[in-house]
């Protein structure tokens, strides 16, 4: 059987998916805060790519995509250092690109895709060239993004393992860099949010998948084997749980350096499924094949989510709800000549600005809960279900 044929379908697949769903997606009031906010990297890259592919949702998510599939390639190269058959490298990539976190950062325009991209980009560089490039990458990274904060973080205790005096002053300038222009979310009161942190990553990784992760993190811990992946991942999940006894954070931030370990967290779980005799290797298949049904279904759940407003007394309590609407919204305005409007929801027309409804005070536009009985001319539904009421007057300025 040959491996590379079945990467390169379900790659084809994973790009068919991503592009079915951009055409179901809207811009979300975050990526609406990206594109029109302050300056920043991610603002730069999806602007050049509405320049050249036009105004629509495919050249907003594109860039995303396009660092989703660039990480899908670094990691089959990253994977060279622990897994020599490709049959298992063609599981580590579906194993990744099934993840839930993953699927939504190859969608969203947010930082987590650009840093998984960078963790990865990096680590293939400090493994495969000269360690002066790394040095020019961190220093990139310092200016690059908020995100790859941690990153230096993490490799401050790493330098000091491998006792590389001018790799640790580095990433102490570069963390003092990134701290000075982007600044922390650490503060604030104690306030224990560690199961809220537990809950998120189990919605990231699924509940299986990181659970085992932390098992080979901690128990890694205990081996003097331990590679630069193995320290930026152990490190980050450490000081992400610790933060959490104390404040709530966005774990989305740190969630992307935990997905370094993957190369290793599978070679650890081949090597221990294979060399036992076949009679006890059955449990370890269970786990592995449940493990995979589990992230399927996951992901059947994230892409195919509409389905779930069949089950939703409140539209607005969908987990995706905030990635919806304003496309169709827009284009119903625009199906009553309508083509600028105002509101109470500075947020809804921020929205709306991407879809060409400018703000104005020739319209108001009143959004109703779903269930009042107020007149509305603008509905919206998803096989079947009213998921959005509003109206939508003339204002007389007269």
């Amino acid at each position: 059987m040959n491996y590379r044929y079945i990467l390169f379908l379900i790659l084809g697949i994973d790009a068919l998916i991503l592009l079915f769903q951009t055409s179901e997606l809207s811009i979300s009031s975050y990526e609406a805060d990206i594109l029109y906010g302050d300056f920043s990297f991610l603002q730069l890259i999806v602007n050049f790519s509405l320049k050249i592919f036009g105004h629509n949702d495919f050249a907003l998510r594109l860039p995303m995509m396009i660092f989703h599939f660039l990480s899908v390639g670094l990691l089959y190269l990253i994977s060279n250092k622990y897994l020599k058959d490709i049959k298992d490298k063609v599981w580590l990539i579906i194993i990744f690109i099934l993840l839930p976190g993953i699927i939504s950062s190859a969608l969203q325009i947010n930082s987590a895709g650009l840093v998984i991209f960078g963790l990865f980009l990096f680590v293939y560089v400090y493994d495969k060239f000269r360690i002066e490039y790394s040095y020019v990458l961190l220093f990139i990274y310092s200016f690059l993004d908020a995100g790859f904060i941690y990153l230096f973080f993490a490799l401050l205790f790493f330098a000091y393992k491998i006792k590389n005096k001018l790799f640790l002053v580095i990433n102490f300038l570069c963390f003092f860099i990134s701290y000075y222009i982007y600044g922390t979310n650490i503060g604030g009161f104690p306030r224990g949010h560690l199961l809220d942190s537990l809950g998120v990553y189990f919605a990231i990784f699924s509940p299986i998948v990181f659970i085992y992760i932390f098992y080979v993190l901690y128990k890694k811990f205990f081996t003097k084997s331990n590679d630069i992946s193995w320290y930026i991942s152990f490190s980050i999940l450490v000081l992400s749980l610790v933060l959490s006894l104390r404040q709530k954070i966005a774990i989305e931030q740190f969630a992307p350096y935990i997905m370094l370990s993957l190369p290793l967290v599978f070679q650890t779980f081949i090597h221990t499924y294979r060399i036992r005799l076949k009679i006890f290797r059955k449990n370890y298949l269970r786990l592995f094949v449940f493990s995979i049904i589990f992230l399927f279904l996951n992901s059947i759940i994230v892409l195919f989510n509409k389905e779930l407003y069949h089950f939703i007394e409140n539209p607005k309590k969908h987990f995706a709800y905030r990635m919806y609407i304003v496309k169709e919204l827009a284009e119903d305005l625009k199906a009553k000549n309508i083509s600028c409007v105002s509101s109470k929801n500075d947020i809804l027309l921020k929205r709306l600005r991407f879809y060409g409804i400018r703000e104005c005070n020739e319209y108001f536009l009143t959004e109703y809960n779903i269930k009042s009985k107020n007149k509305a001319n603008v509905t919206i539904s998803y096989n079947n279900v009213l998921v959005y009421k509003a109206n939508v007057t003339k204002i007389n300025n007269k």
